[in-house]
């Protein structure tokens, strides 16, 4: 049987600007209400309920209700995954009549630091799965990846808990294409458990809006101290 209809359904799900903006606004994992996504698609509300009742039809949203509001977020991990890949390949090209650069134009905020879907990415994602491949602590070939001897020993001593295969058919690690500095950061189980140790020891901030995150002062030595990152403002920086 061919795929090639149900592609085409999904690409023109994905296709339209209001319902990619939509999708993007929600790559991080977070659940928000149809009046929050038309602010960040730029449509009315009447146009924004159409496009969010499409894309809950094509299976690329979920939506749950909660008091007097319901709120959509990604279907999926497997969504979250297809839409990094596009923007991988959206950020290839430049206009022909565009002056040629080595990169695309990047909000420097989320080239630095951000989330995808639930794990970390940018400069700061892609810097940490260098040093645990560097260090020996995880092994990562082209689809998936592997926890070393050390690694686990390590992961017990810095307090990440990871979820256990039996809840998820979900990898344990896995290289996932960062769009923007394009090389891998770590996604998978324990990609996911490291962005939320980082968040609960206070190294990062998620902000109220968008996929940003902000290293603190003490996530400045943190990240220096366990993964030989740079520091002094060479990573988003906020004072405590």
């Amino acid at each position: 049987m061919s795929s090639g209809p149900a592609l085409s359904e999904v690409g023109a799900l994905v296709g339209d600007p209001g319902r990619a903006n939509i999708l993007s606004a929600l790559i991080d994992g977070r659940a928000l209400t149809a009046t929050e996504l038309a602010w960040t698609a730029g449509v009315a509300p009447a146009t924004a309920s159409e496009h969010l009742t499409k894309l809950v039809v094509g299976g690329l949203l979920a939506v749950s209700r909660q008091g007097r509001h319901r709120y959509f977020r990604l279907a999926s991990v497997e969504v979250a995954r297809m839409l990094e890949a596009m923007m991988v390949i959206a950020n290839r090209g430049e206009p022909k009549d565009a002056p040629r650069r080595a990169t695309p134009r990047i909000d420097p905020a989320l080239r630095e630091a951000r989330t995808c879907y639930d794990h970390l990415a940018g400069r700061l994602g892609v810097g940490i799965a260098d040093a645990m491949v560097n260090r020996g602590l995880i092994v990562l070939g082209e689809e998936a990846g592997e926890v070393t001897a050390s690694g686990h020993a390590w992961l017990a001593a810095f307090g990440v808990k990871v979820e256990p295969a039996g809840r998820t058919r979900r990898l344990l690690c896995r290289p996932c294409l960062d769009w923007s500095e394009r090389r891998p950061h770590l996604a998978g189980r324990l990609g996911a458990a490291l962005c939320a140790r980082s968040e609960e020891l206070g190294w990062i901030e998620r902000q109220r809006d968008g996929r940003a995150v902000r290293v603190t002062a003490m996530g400045q030595l943190g990240f220096a101290s366990e993964f030989n990152l740079p520091k002094d403002n060479e990573l988003p920086f906020v004072p405590k």
